[in-house]
């Protein structure tokens, strides 16, 4: 059967479908020989022979499923070209090729969900799927009634985020932001729309798995019944008869 060239360099845990994008892009990806370069293309993985780099693609890769506490002053990515610490850095003792489920910026920390599941991984990150972020946020000042307000409208594209107070320091607060459109900075960005400018920014949840039990720079694999509930958004999404184009 023919797949998506970026599903199966997903399921031979080699990128992420995005990154795989990028690879058929810069013609890194080959087709029994033949350079490809359209996003479009499909091939066999039984019957042909899809390359990287050169490299033929091996058997797809046991699923591994993992959670990071992403320390700040950490990339969200497998390598770096000016040399910082990367995530896969941290995890690089595993016996897998993992990659981020999405990403947190160089100064923000928390829930990192790493796989070389690609299905699941872009079910994580598309908006279509609405997975619920968690952050704790420590912004500047005190926000008021109606700053608080203005943050529950969010960035006015999708469901609004859940804003509540968590605690006050003498110069600034904590406040809890909960969003499932996950468009990039958004935090970042509606608090300092909303005259509150983000200090300090933890992910402590990404819809069922938090940070419990982790101190920054850890990782576990994820619970059996946290990797079932997660693939629910695979069933549930094609079970609706849609469908993502990547």
């Amino acid at each position: 059967m023919k797949l998506r060239l970026q599903k199966i360099l997903a399921e031979a845990g080699i990128s992420s479908r995005r990154e795989a994008e990028t690879f058929i892009l810069a013609g890194r990806v080959t087709v029994n020989g033949r350079i490809v370069r359209s996003l479009g293309s499909k091939a066999d993985p039984e019957s042909d022979l899809v390359a990287v780099d050169g490299r033929p693609l091996g058997p797809p890769e046991t699923k591994a499923y993992f959670v990071l506490y992403k320390p700040r002053g950490v990339i969200t990515s497998r390598k770096d070209e000016r040399g910082r610490k990367t995530v896969a850095d941290l995890m690089r003792s595993l016996p897998f090729r993992l990659f981020p489920a999405g990403r947190l910026d160089y100064d923000a920390e928390g829930v990192l969900i790493m796989t070389n599941d690609g299905e699941l991984a872009m079910a994580l990150t598309h908006p279509s799927y609405q997975v619920s972020r968690t952050y704790l946020t420590k912004v500047r000042g005190f926000p008021s009634p109606s700053a608080l307000a203005f943050l529950r409208r969010g960035s006015g594209s999708g469901p609004s985020p859940r804003v509540r107070l968590v605690k006050k320091t003498p110069k600034n607060c904590w406040i809890e932001i909960t969003l499932t459109t996950g468009r990039y900075h958004e935090v970042k960005e509606i608090c300092a729309a909303a005259g509150h400018p983000v200090l300090r920014l933890i992910r402590t949840a990404h819809g069922c798995v938090t940070l419990e039990g982790l101190q920054p720079g850890e990782y576990r694999p994820l619970l059996p019944r946290e990797v079932r509930h997660l693939r629910t958004l695979l069933r549930t999404f094609h079970g609706n008869g849609e469908k993502i184009q990547r």
